[in-house]
């Protein structure tokens, strides 16, 4: 083969591997996350919450049906729901104020459904489940394809709702639905006590609780990993942005420099 021949044929599978990669990123969804129209401070947070590499990792395409668990003020809201607008299906799965007494869930369900009350032309296909706080089922005639949930694993190890969350999940999804969870990531070996106290879970707590229900782990990406976050904070992982919680103005710039937190990024399947 001569000199010629052959730089042309290093140059064809060079050139083919840059258009199979470039064809591997969902045009759709890179355009909804850099639309200029999403919110500021969301977008800011790309950098530490890599939405796409994070959804590409999960396998999400735009005709599947989307369970979001207790999507907060609507981060993650605001991508995959214009995702699924035409061809899929998204469910945000809040909890129902009435169940509990603690006026801050009224508010959050409120600003929630104001979001997406700014942004019809986005958010008009949303369908919103409220469960019970200390029941969790979320409705057993909707069956998706995907069920995610982001940082909140926390929040019932803290509530003692582990098992049902999880158990609620399974029953959501339809044979062959992928469970995918992002969690504030703990030390293996952290007490369940401390993992509580400072918002960091280990991957054995999550991942043995979704085996326990029955999924089937699948696989796990360090794409949401930050090395600069050593979890040792006075006020755990609410120290990081974006809460910045209890510290002086002289010390944000510190944690700022670290960015949000450590996180584990796992898949689960349902057989």
């Amino acid at each position: 083969m001569s000199y010629f021949i052959l730089r042309a044929f290093i140059f064809s599978i060079f050139f083919s591997s840059l258009t199979f990669a470039e064809s591997s990123i969902d045009k759709e969804l890179l355009k909804i996350i850099n639309d200029k129209t999403r919110i500021e401070k969301n977008s800011n947070r790309d950098k530490f919450r890599n939405p796409l590499e994070t959804l590409k990792f999960f396998g999400l395409n735009r005709t599947n049906s989307v369970l979001e668990i207790t999507p907060g003020a609507g981060w993650y809201t605001e991508i995959l729901a214009p995702y699924a607008k035409e061809n899929g299906k998204f469910y945000a799965a809040v909890i129902d104020p009435k169940s509990i007494d603690r006026p801050f869930f009224g508010k959050l369900l409120a600003r929630y459904e104001n979001f997406l009350k700014k942004f019809p032309d986005k958010f008009s296909k949303v369908k919103i489940i409220r469960y019970d706080y200390h029941d969790p089922e979320f409705s057993p005639k909707i069956k998706v394809d995907y069920v995610l949930t982001f940082r909140n694993v926390h929040n019932w190890a803290k509530n003692g709702t582990s098992d049902q969350m999880f158990q609620s999940f399974y029953r959501s999804l339809k044979k062959g639905g992928i469970l995918g969870v992002v969690e504030h990531r703990a030390m293996e070996n952290t007490s369940l006590e401390k993992q509580i106290k400072t918002g960091y879970m280990t991957e054995k707590y999550v991942i043995d609780l979704a085996v326990k229900t029955g999924f089937k782990f699948v696989d796990k990406s360090e794409v949401n990993a930050n090395s600069l976050d050593d979890r040792n904070h006075p006020n755990g992982v609410w120290t990081l942005l974006p809460n910045l919680r209890g510290l002086e103005n002289d010390e944000k710039d510190y944690y700022r420099k670290i960015g949000e937190s450590d996180r584990m990024t796992l898949k689960f399947l349902k057989e």
